[in-house]
């Protein structure tokens, strides 16, 4: 195991610029610092302050069963529905007219669904799947493209008490069956296809494949949503259109309410190598820290906010911060279906000034790529509407965070950088807006309720200025319970490293005031020479130059170091800096910046680099090509070509 470099860095302390909250947002923020106080005062009774926020048809008098760590039970006597928290509810109080769902598809058309509707539309689907024989514990895999029927669908399934899997669309059909089969599903809700960069991307053609590849079928029927028009096979007696079966059904439909440790998802983790871990998530508890997270560090004015998380639903950031955590605090939200550049690149803040967004809530990668392309763009958009600014996913560097500041945010709005993991269920550290003088690219605080702390190799505390390994200290309610059929994998992965204690995988630094700055996953710690080096903070370093739009580094296997530094670059536009220059203006960069030790023996220019369509950067795959392999599996990149390009791109250096 390794560990992060003690050695303060100065590209990741963004310049030493602090931000402290203006007075109005301080005197009108949701949150405000008492909250801290009385989580530490006594962290059980706060939770349960939190939980009693949301409907419960048995109130619960237990707040938290440990006694079979670490499979926690949280409120687990008390009894709710999800969906009923999300929708129901609000209609009730008299908010039915307000808007839940603002929609744009890619082509240009949209949807405006208010809670009322939604509450209509979620009943009619909840009585389609008890019509299909769906009872409460069976799974459904969810397979769609962002369309509001996603979000119905997944509402649908937790109503009547199954279990919902939501496979990303961009998923081979080989994991996708994967998936179908760990979980046992009865049922999966496909669509036809979904709009992305201009075309209609293909979806039932998947499920099909998946469905015939050899072994024991637990699937019973595939439920198609029309959307792409593009043309499907059809099994008769196992395939149903959606527009068809929902149009007799009824729109309305008696909730009954389950145990609070009712299982409600299970999300797979897209691991890089072995047999994807299905992370089970349950209800009360996870429900109460999605919807106070979301409240608290967004700042959410349900009243008036027009909320944007541009997540896809199949990844965890779009369970939480899409679907439960908004719809349970009756925000009103945008919807979006494809790419941040299609039909044109000025899409994102078209959508912002149409709908007037006030908050904003991306990934440090989507920022680099608006640098990339230029301030032009948003500029020629009115932004005055935002008011926070949210960053999740991956440690964002100083730049990239004092860019989205800067420019999108116009030099006013607070901005929330994340951290918290799919495991997590919901945000863990993160600075309050309001409470928190904020510095560019530190995730800062743990949220109030929740322990965090920063161990060496032998479990001991690092001092302030240090680095080594984040663990969670305490459980907490969203946390996953298990990993579905591996309860001791569960246990192994994340329990046996600091017995007791969660480690995240991830290493952080400690800065000279105790905040927190997140340095990425252990596996992208570089030991080179005997020195311990994180790839945040040479990327960091890299797009600290006025070149360079975006990096991604990787450590190479090499005979004399342990580890070579391979540094992969994207130029800005316009940049004055050609490629030939690059590599070596840019390794004299870093060895300015951090030191000679963490100068790169390699920088390659490139044009893309390999993301998923969530955002993240496969960095393993950099380190395929860098240490010379075969490029290992690419099905889950948004452009399965863009390794191919850079291959040809590192021969030509």
């Amino acid at each position: 195991m390794t560990t992060a470099s003690a050695e303060p860095i100065d590209s990741l302390q963004g310049g030493g610029r602090v931000f402290p909250p203006s007075e109005s947002f301080r005197r009108d923020a949701v949150a405000g610092p008492e909250l801290a106080e009385t989580a530490s005062r006594d962290r059980l009774a706060f939770w349960a302050e939190q939980a009693r926020a949301l409907q419960w048809q048995r109130p619960f008098s237990e707040v938290l069963d440990w006694t079979d760590a670490p499979h926690a039970r949280w409120f687990a006597d008390g009894r709710l529905n999800v969906a009923v928290n999300c929708v129901d509810r609000h209609v009730l109080a008299g908010d039915g007219e307000r808007v839940a769902l603002h929609w744009e598809g890619e082509p240009g058309d949209t949807r405006t669904i208010t809670y009322s509707e939604l509450l209509g539309e979620v009943s009619r689907a909840a009585n389609l799947l008890a019509d299909l024989g769906v009872q409460p514990g069976d799974r459904v895999a969810v397979y769609l493209p962002m369309i509001p029927e996603a979000v119905i669908a997944m509402l649908a399934i937790a109503r009547i008490g199954a279990v919902h899997s939501v496979v990303f669309g961009g998923f081979s059909a080989e994991s996708l069956r994967a998936r179908i089969d760990d979980a046992g599903a009865v049922l999966v809700i496909t669509a036809d296809g979904g709009w992305r960069k201009g075309s209609v991307a293909p979806l039932k053609p998947a499920v099909d494949a998946a469905l015939a590849l050899p072994g024991e079928q637990t699937v019973r029927n595939v439920l198609v949503v029309r959307r792409g028009e593009n043309a499907v096979d059809w099994s008769e007696g196992r395939d149903l259109w959606w527009h068809e079966e929902i149009a007799a059904m009824d729109t309305t439909h008696e909730a009954r309410a389950f145990e609070a440790e009712h299982p409600l998802f299970i999300l797979y983790t897209s691991g890089t190598t072995g047999k994807p871990k299905g992370i089970l998530h349950t209800s009360g508890g996870y429900l109460t820290q999605a919807a106070f997270t979301h409240r608290s560090v967004f700042d959410l004015k349900p009243e008036q906010d027009v909320y944007w998380c541009t997540a896809d639903v199949g990844w965890i950031t779009g369970h939480s911060y899409v679907v439960y955590g908004p719809l349970a605090n009756g925000a009103t939200q945008v919807l979006y279906e494809g790419t941040p550049d299609s039909p044109d690149p000025g899409r994102w803040w078209s959508i912002v000034e149409r709908y007037g967004v006030t908050i904003l809530y991306t990934a440090p990668t989507a920022i680099r790529s608006f640098m990339k392309a230029g301030r032009a763009i948003p500029d020629a958009h009115d932004l005055t509407s935002l008011r926070l600014l949210g960053s999740v996913g991956e440690p964002i560097n100083p730049e990239a965070w004092l860019w989205y500041r800067e420019v999108i945010g116009g030099g006013r709005t607070p901005i929330v950088d994340t951290w918290w993991q799919t495991e997590t269920g919901a945000i863990m550290v993160s600075p309050l807006p309001g409470v928190t003088a904020a510095k560019p690219g530190a995730a800062q605080t743990p949220i109030p309720g929740i322990g965090i702390a920063v161990l060496d190799e032998s479990g001991e505390p690092v001092p302030a200025g240090g680095g080594g390994l984040l663990v969670v200290t305490e459980p907490w309610p969203a946390m996953a319970r298990t990993i579905w059929n591996d309860p001791e994998r569960f246990r192994e992965t994340y329990w046996s490293t600091f017995p007791g204690r969660y480690f995240a995988g991830d290493g952080a630094r400690l800065d000279g005031d105790g905040d927190l700055w997140l340095l990425g996953r252990v596996d992208d710690v570089m030991n080179v020479s005997g020195h311990r080096l994180s790839t945040a903070e040479i990327e960091s370093a890299l797009v600290a130059h006025p070149a360079v739009a975006e990096a991604a580094v990787v450590g190479a296997a090499d005979e004399a170091t342990g580890q070579a530094i391979v540094a992969f670059v994207i130029l800005r536009t316009g940049a004055e800096l050609t490629d030939a220059d690059a590599s070596p203006t840019l390794r004299a960069h870093v060895a300015e910046r951090i030191g000679p030790i963490a100068r790169p023996a390699r920088v390659h220019v490139v044009a893309e680099l390999p993301k998923t369509r969530s955002g993240k950067i496969m960095r393993r795959l950099l380190r395929d090509l860098a240490e010379g392999r075969e490029v290992g599996d690419t099905t889950t990149l948004a452009d399965t070509g863009v390794m191919r390009t850079i291959q040809t791109g590192m021969h030509a250096d």
